[in-house]
């Protein structure tokens, strides 16, 4: 076998093999993600990185290993997938088919990876273009973004551009990093919530995010292939923008100002250049939220039982592991997504509601984005047999959307029916639910 034969052998069952790989790091990490709800974004945000990280070096490992040894053969790849229960036959004529097109497959894969990486320059070049214009300084940005570096403790000089083709801030650059601003905010957004964004941009610059977020982009270029490295990556820049909300609100001072700053931006297209690190980045809706009413969920740590499952039989297919969540059925009395009273109904006992057996509402997004709150009176006609007959709005919150989400939501839960000398009878009653972000 030649040289390159060999190269693309090796190459080839390295990029094979990854496809199995890839699908255990990522429902490991999923898990990992899973029991750690409760935890901070940082936490998260270093687990994530970690996967990521995996799905680079596993690969790479087994590549130089298979290198070290001289020609691959798919023995290995033969005795592997037969371990995991296949039919012998079956299994070698899979291997001898994958053997026969592993020069397709390592050409295709070479020449996506490549237009991904010209993709990736051209990018690069764009930034170091816009960052070199002059003309597109702002004096007034530039003195409030060095008021808010020196708050921040950056000793680097940051500089500010305003561009007319992007349509939300971004920041590159690590040891000479830039701020761009799209033309649009910096003439109808007001100062206060600018400011508020220019914060959160100089969070990455503390951070060095870029660096990590270049890391990213050549993991993706190298293993774009594998559903499971872009999903953990989105993980990553999802954690990463929590975190720089957080690090900017603590400079700020003020949480909320952040969270109005973020709705105006949500009402923006978004730009699609990130190579640069984005206010954008993430879920703005969950971020919004997290802004305005902070909590954390407890952990799952019963999800660790198909973890350790995983790990030890290194199985994609346990993915379908059911894992419970015992704190999601259950809306919290104090919850920050409404608080609820039932009023007294006639009868020996009135109708209950049994908020275990629903979800709790949602709060709609569009409210959310708008900071609406309300209280909404609903009235629910209740059977014998504990079901909701029907279920009418009695009272407004003043906010339609924040209206139908409680109605619909509670509409679904089970009640026990109302007494009257201890016999079960159809009733009437009446739920509050509070919207407050609180």
């Amino acid at each position: 076998m030649s040289g390159m034969n060999n190269v693309i052998e090796v190459v080839g069952w390295t990029l094979v093999d990854f496809a199995w790989q890839g699908a255990v790091i990522g429902v490991i990490t999923a898990l990992l993600l899973l029991t750690m709800r409760g935890a901070g974004p940082r936490q998260r945000y270093l687990v994530a990185c970690a996967g990521l990280l995996a799905c680079m070096a596993w690969p790479a490992l087994q590549l130089m290993a298979r290198l070290a040894d001289g020609p691959a053969t798919a023995a290995s790849v033969r005795s592997m997938m037969a371990a995991g229960g296949g039919i012998a036959t079956s299994t070698a004529g899979l291997a001898g088919l994958v053997q026969d097109h592993l020069p397709a497959i390592v050409g295709a894969w070479a020449l996506c990876a490549l237009l991904m990486a010209g993709r990736m320059l051209l990018g690069l070049a764009w930034i170091g273009r816009a960052g070199n214009e002059d003309s597109q300084a702002h004096p007034e940005l530039q003195r409030r973004l060095d008021a808010l570096a020196e708050r921040f403790g950056i000793g680097r000089a940051v500089r500010v551009r305003v561009l007319a083709n992007i349509q939300s801030p971004i920041t590159a650059g690590w040891l000479k990093p830039i701020i761009m601003i799209p033309a649009s905010l910096a003439t109808r957004m007001p100062t206060d919530l600018l400011e508020a964004l220019l914060a959160h941009e100089l969070a990455h610059v503390k951070r060095m995010d870029y660096v990590v977020n270049l890391v990213q982009h050549l993991v993706e270029t190298v293993l774009f292939y594998h559903p499971a490295v872009w999903w953990i990556s989105r993980q990553v820049r999802a954690e990463r923008e929590k975190i720089a909300d957080d690090l900017a609100a603590r400079h700020l001072g003020e949480p909320r100002r952040l969270a109005r700053a973020l709705s105006e931006l949500e009402k923006m297209q978004f730009s699609g250049r990130n190579l640069a690190l984005g206010a954008d980045g993430g879920d703005l809706v969950d971020r919004i939220a997290r802004l305005v009413r902070p909590q954390q969920r407890p952990a799952a740590w019963n999800a660790l039982l198909p973890l350790i499952l995983v790990a030890t039989l290194g199985a994609a297919p346990l993915l379908q592991a059911s894992v419970a969540n015992p704190a999601a059925g259950t809306p919290s009395a104090s919850s920050a997504q409404g608080k609820r009273d039932a009023s007294r109904v006639t009868g020996d006992r009135q109708a209950v509601v049994d908020f275990a057996s629903c979800s709790k509402p949602n709060y709609p997004h569009e409210s959310l984005a708008k900071l609406e709150t309300g209280t909404v009176t609903l009235a629910f006609d209740i059977t014998v047999t504990g079901d909701v007959g029907s279920a009418t709005v009695k009272k407004s919150s003043g906010h339609p959307l924040l209206d139908e989400a409680a109605r619909s939501a509670i509409a679904l839960c089970k009640f026990k029916p109302a007494l009257k000398r201890g016999r079960a009878i159809a009733s009437t009653t009446y739920v509050q639910y509070v919207w407050t972000l609180d």
